[in-house]
C-alpha cells in the first residue's frame, strides 16, 4: 500500500497509484473542526499546521494545502486588510492601494522571508513537512496570481475599468510588477521543500473576463509564473474559479503541473482538451453536496468524475474551497469514494474502455 506522498507523486508522474488521492481543500474546515475558526489562527503557524494535520490525520486523505485567505499577498505588497474573527481576513476594497496603475512603481517588492504574513505561511508549511512530509503531500500556496494580486491592489472594478481604460504598456508593466510578487513567493515555497505550490486567479475566470481579455492580460502572465519555476523541484498548479470550459483551449498552453478545476467546469472536456502532462485536481461542489447533501450525493459526484475522466492523472478534490460548515459526514465520503470508486483496479477496467 503506497504512503500519501507516493500517491499524490505517482499520479503527477503518470504512474497507476493503488488508488485515487484524495487532497481536499479543507483549511476553512479544518480550522473549524479543530475548534479554531480560520479568522482566530490567521497570524499563528503553530496553530494553523496544527489545525491542517490533524484534520487529514482524522479524516485520512493524502496531503494538507495551506490556505488562509486571499488577502496575505496583497497584505505584503501594503494593501491594507480586514481581519474577521470568524472568517477569513480581506483586502479592504473600499481603499484600494493604488490609485492609478501607474502608481505601481512606488510600491516595494515583497520579500516572502519578511513582508507581512509571508513568512507565517513559510513557516506553517516548514512545520508540517518537518512532522509529516515524508509520507504527506504538502501543497503550500503561495497565495494570489498575478491577475488577482493587481486586481487586489487597484480594487476589482477599478482594475476591469483600466482593462478598457488604460494604455496597454501601462497594464503590461503593472502586470508584471504582480508577477514578479508572485513568483518571489512561489520560488520561496518550493525552495523550503513544499512538494508543490500555486496561484488562485479566480478574477481571471470566464465568469468576470472575456476569454479575448483573458488571452491577453491574465494568460501571458500565469505562463510567465509557470516558465519562472521550472528549474525548482516540486509541483506547480493553477486555479481558476468559475466555468473554465471556455479557455480551456487556452490553458492548455500553460502547462502546470496541477490544473485546479472549480465546480462549474466539465472534468470530463478538461481531461480530453489539457494535456496529458497535465493533472487535474477537483472538482466536487463545496456547496452541494459537501455542505448541503447527503454522503450519497458525495459519493455520486466523485463516481461521475472518475468515470468523465477514467481517473486518468486526476486528485479527487473540492471545486474550491470547502466551507467551515461542511459536514463532517461529507468529507468522510468524499475521503472514502476513492477506495470505493478509483482503485487501480477499477482505474484500469476504465481506461481499457476507452
Amino acid at each position: 500500500m503506497m504512503t500519501p506522498l507516493q500517491r499524490v507523486q505517482t499520479v503527477l508522474n503518470g504512474g497507476m497509484p493503488d488508488r485515487l488521492p484524495v487532497l481536499p481543500q479543507s483549511f476553512m474546515f479544518a480550522a473549524a473542526d479543530n475548534g479554531m475558526p480560520i479568522g482566530t489562527i490567521n497570524r499563528d503557524a503553530a496553530k494553523m499546521a496544527r489545525c491542517l494535520m490533524d484534520c487529514r490525520e482524522k479524516y485520512g486523505y493524502d496531503g494538507c494545502i495551506l490556505d488562509v485567505d486571499d488577502a496575505s499577498l496583497a497584505e505584503a505588497c501594503g494593501a491594507k486588510v480586514i481581519y474577521r474573527d470568524n472568517d477569513v481576513a480581506v483586502v479592504d476594497e473600499a481603499h484600494p492601494l493604488l490609485e492609478e496603475l501607474s502608481d505601481i512603481d512606488n510600491l516595494k517588492l515583497p520579500d516572502p522571508y519578511s513582508s507581512a504574513r509571508l513568512p507565517v505561511w513559510l513557516e506553517t508549511t516548514e512545520r508540517m513537512l518537518s512532522e509529516v512530509g515524508k509520507d504527506v503531500f504538502i501543497m503550500g500556496r503561495a497565495d494570489q496570481g498575478p491577475f488577482d494580486l493587481l486586481c487586489l491592489l487597484r480594487g476589482p472594478q477599478e482594475f476591469m475599468m483600466d482593462l478598457i481604460d488604460e494604455e496597454p504598456e501601462v497594464i503590461a508593466h503593472a502586470m508584471e510588477w504582480a508577477t514578479e510578487a508572485h513568483v518571489r513567493f512561489a520560488r520561496a515555497m518550493l525552495k523550503l521543500g513544499a512538494h508543490a505550490t500555486s496561484m488562485g486567479d479566480s478574477y481571471a475566470s470566464p465568469n468576470l473576463i472575456s476569454a479575448k481579455f483573458y488571452r491577453q492580460f491574465a494568460k501571458p502572465y500565469e505562463q510567465m509564473v509557470v516558465d519562472a519555476v521550472r528549474d525548482l523541484p516540486g509541483a506547480y498548479s493553477i486555479h481558476i474559479c468559475g466555468d473554465t470550459t471556455l479557455i480551456f483551449d487556452d490553458m492548455k498552453d500553460l502547462r502546470p503541473d496541477i490544473m485546479e478545476l472549480d465546480w462549474k467546469a466539465d472534468m470530463g472536456v478538461a481531461r480530453k482538451v489539457l494535456p496529458d502532462s497535465v493533472t487535474l485536481m477537483g472538482n466536487i461542489d463545496p456547496s452541494d453536496p459537501l455542505v448541503l447533501g447527503t454522503p450519497e450525493k458525495v459519493r455520486a459526484q466523485v463516481k461521475e468524475m472518475v468515470e468523465k475522466t477514467r481517473g486518468r492523472k486526476l486528485i479527487i478534490s473540492s471545486g474550491c474551497a470547502m466551507g467551515a460548515n461542511t459536514k463532517p459526514e461529507n468529507m468522510r465520503a468524499l475521503v472514502e469514494s476513492a477506495a470505493l470508486y478509483a482503485t487501480a483496479e477499477q482505474l484500469e477496467a476504465l481506461q481499457a474502455g476507452e
